[in-house]
């Protein structure tokens, strides 16, 4: 039996979604910059699929940009920002747990002396409004701030966020990274007036190496990437079709199955945490219970096993799970996300993230409790003797 417990890594493409991909690579091969007939249709397509996350996401299609995915949408938001807003000021906010292609996009332009200040978090992963408050200064630039953390779930009060900014009479802009949220939790980029979030194709059942950004119509960003002006000449190169029309497939279907879906992993990471609770001592849960935590992401620390190897025991049962993020160095780095919200090294040490999916059931769910709890007490006996 094969249970995947890992799809904050990425889920499996729906079956529409390939079908529609093989169908655009067989037979609608098109370059759409071309101007004939194929090229034409193909660009009508891409065109209709815009509109499809668009309508998913309540704003505007020319407000969507489609890219290679979350890492690059976090890049031209961040350097296209920063780019032509540096005359107004050096400083940008972020938190201390944001995700490597928003930290280190910020580390580099530190070294070219821009301030950056990373906000603290609670141990669930929670900013300080009062804290953001104070941080805000006459010279803050830009926002940035990811929407569900990518380790633990967090959810951080967007609508807040711009609140305050509002109020301190900034014009600093406030970039989301939506990418653990986008099609999990409920979104209202209009509504928290959000300048530009990003966001990706293989998180919700659709294909890799795609995803999009949203930049606010008021906004007239520059690229940062030049060639042939594809994209309304913000991110030009030869358009990824079947990805693009894969993505469109994946949100499509998913708007019209979220609830349902979203419904269905509450209750099975409900059913997941009952049985953990009952059953397996010397655990520390991660991750916020509360309104405030993604109902598909679990972070549980396993006192005195390391979770590398907790990792390859339930592997070797054909369940897949992952010690944090897998953007970087393949997860085998210590978690700056544990380390910022408190854990002792011993918790670090011992964490694994538990990512769910309307895929999974209450039969998946059972097995791979009934595997951790054998495979927890097995690891003990090795390590506490």
């Amino acid at each position: 039996m094969e249970v995947y417990l890992d799809n904050c890594s990425t889920t499996k493409p729906r079956d529409e979604v390939v079908e529609e991909m093989i169908h655009i690579l067989k037979e609608e091969y098109g370059n759409p910059s071309s101007l004939h007939r194929m090229g034409f249709n193909i660009e009508k397509k891409i065109e209709y699929t815009r509109e499809i996350v668009a309508n998913f996401l309540r704003v505007h299609k020319d407000e969507i940009y489609f890219t290679s995915g979350g890492t690059e949408s976090n890049n031209l938001a961040l350097q296209s920002i920063i780019n032509k807003y540096h005359r107004k000021g050096k400083h940008i906010i972020t938190t201390g747990i944001e995700h490597p292609s928003i930290l280190n996009v910020l580390r580099h332009y530190e070294q070219k002396g821009y301030e950056i200040t990373y906000l603290k978090v609670d141990n669930n992963g929670l900013i300080s409004l009062d804290e953001l408050r104070n941080s805000i200064r006459e010279d803050t630039i830009l926002l940035c701030i990811m929407l569900v953390n990518n380790e633990i779930g967090t959810i951080q009060p967007i609508g807040e966020i711009k609140r305050i900014i509002r109020e301190k009479e900034s014009e600093a802009l406030l970039h989301v990274d939506g990418i653990q949220a986008f099609g999990k939790i409920p979104i209202d980029i209009n509504g928290w007036d959000i300048d530009t979030f990003s966001f990706s194709g293989h998180k919700i059942y659709g294909p890799k190496g795609i995803g999009g950004l949203y930049i606010d119509k008021k906004l007239k960003l520059n690229p940062i990437i030049f060639g042939g002006n594809q994209e309304r000449g913000f991110r030009s190169g030869t358009e990824n079709v079947p990805g693009i029309i894969g993505l469109g497939k994946a949100v499509e279907i998913m708007g019209e199955n979220y609830e349902e879906e979203r419904t269905k992993v509450k209750n099975i990471k409900s059913y997941f945490i009952n049985r953990l609770n009952k059953e397996i001592s010397s655990i520390r849960i991660n991750s916020p219970m509360d309104e405030w935590g993604s109902p598909y992401i679990l972070n549980i620390s396993f006192k005195y096993i390391r979770g590398e190897v907790l990792l390859h025991y339930l592997e070797d049962k054909g369940i897949y799970v992952s010690t944090g993020s897998a953007c970087s160095s393949k997860g085998t780095e210590k978690s700056h996300v544990l380390s910022e919200i408190g854990l002792s090294p011993l918790d670090i040490d011992g964490a694994i993230r538990f990512c769910f999916s309307h895929e999974n059931s209450i039969e998946d769910i059972d097995y791979a409790i009934d595997v951790l709890k054998r495979s927890v007490e097995e690891i003990r006996q090795i390590t506490m003797r």
